[in-house]
């Protein structure tokens, strides 16, 4: 193995990289970026960085010098437009070719943007996802702005409370019957609901937007209930979809994203994938967990299956959300749950929502309860299920349940 090229330079990409020089694999290292800066964090674009409580180069997962200090060759600015398996070459958009031994798929996802037959592409329409869309929608998060924030996942809820942070009069419209229904329990969704209503977030759940109006940019918002808004702009957060262009043309198995086996690689014997653009094999379902430690851990068992082991891929997910003094953590996948216990906090406003598939915890929601998202993270990964009465009990030492 003389040559690796990863494509995609995000966290799962710098993650790649930065393994493979830590476990001494001395050949060329090429990452190449459709961004003009080095890998950063995505996370605090939506919350600290919007604020303006972080910079852009606090933003940076390493200084740009690592990689130069480490050998990597790092091509920003740039992006491959086509893979050719057979002949194990990349080229890139200036029609440059980058040779590979083995090739990692870092390439992440993209957000669903709005058509633009119902004003998708007017001026000061959003979406949130890299460092520009973060710079670009900055100037319009001004005391007195009117802004329209379309779905309720936790996107659209993070830039929800930063607008309203900011002295913003927020509209958020999830068309689905509740906010964050795709992902959280009732429980979660209610506690959730009630801390953006405090902060004067009007919240309109089963109702969709029609479209947006205005010549040039947005002025105006007509939803499906028959209303119509006054808006200065608007917010799309309605998901992400995996960026599988490359795969897929190069002919590899795309299921629910670029199909990665116990080992992180792909139906090409010299290719892998991680991060949001890869699906891996958890509990018997084909699952793309999009979160920061995937991308590390996933990226971090391909380099080391690139170097040669054999190491089956385990995923152990884990999520958070900052929203006002909020700090929601997630532990686990609440995939097919059939019930949920809620156990309150020591502290006002903390609480955690506890999911069980019949007798097996499975899932942990933990707003403002960081001892408690703790031992319910540690009882998931070692595969243990406290009786769900037990975890209902006021009374029950939590930390003693780590010692059963």
């Amino acid at each position: 193995m003389q040559n690796v090229v990863v494509i995609g330079a995000g966290q799962a990409g710098a993650s790649l990289v930065a393994k493979l020089r830590s476990e001494g694999f001395g050949g060329q290292i090429t990452l190449v970026g459709s961004e003009p800066v080095p890998p950063y964090q995505r996370p605090p674009l939506s919350k600290a960085y919007l604020l303006g409580d972080m910079t852009e180069e606090r933003l940076y997962l390493r200084p740009e010098s690592f990689y130069a200090n480490q050998n990597i060759d790092l091509i920003l600015g740039t992006h491959a437009v086509a893979v050719d398996p057979a002949k194990k070459q990349v080229t890139l958009r200036d029609d440059s070719v980058l040779s590979y031994d083995a090739l990692a798929l870092t390439t992440g996802a993209q957000p669903r943007a709005l058509p633009a037959s119902i004003g998708g592409t007017l001026d000061n329409v959003f979406t949130v996802r890299n460092l520009a869309d973060a710079d670009a929608m900055a100037p319009a998060f001004r005391d007195g702005a009117r802004a329209l924030i379309i779905g309720g996942g936790y996107i659209g809820l993070e830039a929800a409370a930063v607008a309203a942070k900011r002295g913003v009069k927020v509209t958020l419209v999830e068309m689905a019957d509740r906010i964050l229904q795709r992902v959280a329990a009732p429980e979660t969704s209610t506690y959730f609901r009630d801390l953006h209503a405090a902060h004067g977030v009007d919240i309109r759940e089963g109702v969709g937007l029609s479209r947006l109006t205005g010549t040039g940019a947005v002025t105006g918002a007509e939803l499906t209930d028959g209303t119509s808004l006054d808006i200065d702009f608007a917010i799309v957060g309605v998901g992400i979809t995996p960026a599988i262009a490359l795969a897929d043309a190069a002919g590899l198995t795309i299921d629910n994203g670029i199909a990665c086996d116990a080992n992180s690689r792909t139906s090409d014997p010299h290719i892998w994938a991680a991060g949001d653009c890869a699906s891996c094999l958890f509990e018997g379902q084909r699952v793309r967990v999009e979160s920061v430690g995937n991308a590390i851990d996933q990226a971090e068992n391909a380099a080391l299956n690139i170097l040669g082991n054999d190491l089956p891929y385990q995923p152990k997910p884990w999520f958070w959300s900052d929203q006002y003094d909020c700090k929601l953590q997630i532990a686990g996948l609440n995939i097919g749950y059939t019930d949920v216990i809620v156990r309150m906090g020591d502290t006002a406003g903390s609480q955690s929502h506890w999911y069980y598939k019949g007798d097996n915890l499975i899932a942990v929601d933990a707003m403002n309860d960081p001892r408690n998202y703790m031992v319910g993270k540690r009882l998931i990964e070692g595969g243990k299920s406290p009786a769900p009465a037990v975890i209902a009990d006021p009374a029950t030492d939590m930390k003693a349940l780590l010692r059963g």
